[in-house]
């Protein structure tokens, strides 16, 4: 059995553009006379702040479970349904979030960085990391403990 693998990439400068739009909902609301618009808007920016801020990904003896801050998103892979795997680079475009790509579903926060799955019925995922080569290296010794 091998050592879990388990690392938490945080979106800083997601953190950071909606920290500003809270800050300025937040003036503009104590400023300009409460409105309940602006009031939803901070509520919406806030939740969405939660649940994209982060994204944690961890590999097991039977499964990669990629989770979204609060663990409200998330999405398991098992392992013996991936055929293949490599290190990839996103072009910009493919943005962060989740989103579907040329190249299948991305799961993504920051960075261009990603590993790669070939699911063995054909369908890619692609999760964005800051530690690519680790999470390679986790998943090479996991499938090849498996086989």
């Amino acid at each position: 059995m091998m050592k879990q693998y388990k690392h938490t990439q945080v979106g800083y400068l997601l953190l950071t553009l909606y920290s500003i739009v809270v800050l300025f909902l937040g003036y503009f609301n104590i400023m300009m006379a409460f409105h309940p618009l602006t009031l939803l808007g901070l509520i919406i920016v806030l939740v969405i702040l939660g649940i994209f801020s982060r994204l944690t990904v961890t590999v097991d003896d039977q499964m990669i479970k990629v989770r979204f801050g609060l663990g409200i998103v998330r999405k398991t892979f098992p392992l013996k349904e991936i055929e293949t795997h490599r290190v990839v680079r996103n072009p910009w475009y493919f943005g962060w979030g989740i989103r579907f790509t040329p190249r299948g579903w991305l799961f993504n926060v920051s960075g261009f960085s990603a590993i790669e799955l070939q699911m063995k019925n054909g369908k890619r995922y692609r999760i964005g990391t800051d530690d690519p080569d680790n999470l390679a290296k986790a998943l090479d010794e996991t499938l090849n403990n498996e086989s």
